[in-house]
């Protein structure tokens, strides 16, 4: 397996578990991640403005959970892998200061498809859990 082919379909098997990923989370990761998805809401820039509506801090958006749940798996799957689906939900907010911890584990592979669960932890509990599905053309239509 060369960086350019990344992972093959063929020895990947469900079970297998991802690398942890540490991901710090500092106030310019929240702020620059907000603006780059267009998400221009006060508390994902704003600390004061959080804390008049209720939060701790400002935190991350959703759009950044969404994203960072689809790099955690390509990263590990390699660039010949397509996101097919992120299925998320959203817990303990992310908050500046705090780092997330993205685990994984296959869950089901067939006819080209692979389907991760993931947890995104912080020290509150968990930001985020759901499964994110990646395609691997060659392998299309191959059963697992």
């Amino acid at each position: 397996m060369t960086a350019l082919e990344g992972r093959s379909y063929d020895y990947i098997t469900v079970g297998d578990v991802l690398p942890e990923l540490a991901i710090p989370l500092t106030r310019t990761l929240i702020v620059s991640t907000a603006i780059a998805t267009r998400d221009f809401q006060d508390v994902h820039h704003d600390p004061e403005l959080a804390r008049e509506r209720g939060s701790k801090d400002m935190f991350m958006n959703i759009l950044t959970s969404n994203g960072l749940a689809g790099r955690f798996v390509t990263d590990w799957a390699g660039p010949v892998a397509t996101v097919r689906r992120v299925k998320i939900r959203l817990g303990a907010p992310n908050y500046p200061g705090d780092t997330m911890t993205m685990t994984g584990e296959v869950v089901a592979k067939e006819n080209g498809l692979v389907e991760v669960k993931v947890v995104g932890a912080n020290s509150l509990g968990n930001h985020l859990a759901g499964s994110v599905t990646v395609a691997y053309p060659a392998a299309e239509g191959k059963d697992a």
